[in-house]
């Protein structure tokens, strides 16, 4: 093969790599048909597909409160917000939750996340996490809700690079040693989170949910460094899980 050709294989495709993300991150049925797509590069687009998912949601709010009122739309909106990534990150806050309550060392915590079932803990995070977003958008406007949801879609995965640019992979398989996001990658995916919040959520709440997806990524990060050794995928998935709540509670705080 000559170099031109080989350039030509190689050469990033981003449409290629935005369908890998939209591919990744929910069930939409997206086929990624070039061999060149790469997670690394689709890291890119993570809050992109984040803000898109939460506005999904927040149109179901929006859609749905004159009919139903705003607590079953609220509900019908948190179903839609999981649905779309077919539990992707609920999953991985179940299986942190059930690492964190585990007792014994790193070797014991990884295994009880790697287990199939959902222990107590798991289900506990669950509720919890369900009936704090639940409760938390409840008290939003349509309007303000459906924002709110955008901006935390967008930061929420932008956590989960951020926590995955911060530790080390815990394991030599599966997707935490898998999920390395590029320099490049990185760059646009804060550029492009950090304008959600400041543009969905306005210019103080904005900031204020940016800062608490910090704290969210530092925390996740600093418990996954010393209790596991590093990240998993279930690390990364309770990353977004948390900072979607996170972020839509410093909204509210914020909006006052």
């Amino acid at each position: 093969m000559s170099t031109a050709r080989a350039e030509r294989t190689t050469k990033p495709r981003p449409l290629a790599d935005a369908a890998l993300a939209v591919a990744f991150l929910t069930i939409v049925p997206v086929r990624v048909r070039d061999p060149n797509a790469s997670l690394a590069r689709a890291a890119a687009f993570f809050p992109l597909v984040g803000a898109a998912v939460g506005a999904a949601a927040g149109g179901i709010r929006v859609a749905f409160q004159p009919l139903l009122g705003t607590g079953p739309a609220t509900v019908l909106a948190l179903v839609v917000l999981v649905a779309l990534t077919g539990a992707l990150h609920q999953d991985g806050l179940a299986d942190t939750a059930d690492g964190l309550g585990a007792r014994g060392d790193r070797d014991r915590r990884l295994a009880a996340m790697r287990d199939s079932a959902i222990g107590a803990f798991g289900v506990l995070a669950l509720i919890g996490w369900a009936l704090l977003l639940v409760t938390t958008l409840a008290r939003f406007s349509a309007t303000d809700a459906l924002l709110a949801l955008v901006a935390a879609g967008a930061l929420s995965r932008w956590a989960a690079l951020l926590h995955a640019a911060a530790t080390p992979p815990a394991r030599r398989d599966g997707l935490g040693a898998g999920f390395a996001p590029t320099t490049a990658a990185l760059f646009i995916a804060s550029a492009t989170a950090l304008a959600a919040a400041e543009l969905a959520g306005g210019a103080l709440p904005g900031l204020a949910a940016i800062a608490a997806t910090l704290v969210v990524s530092a925390l996740t990060s600093a418990w996954a460094r010393r209790a596991l050794g590093g990240r998993t995928g279930d690390t990364l998935g309770a990353t977004v899980a948390l900072a979607e709540l996170a972020a839509c509670a410093a909204l509210l705080a914020a909006y006052g």
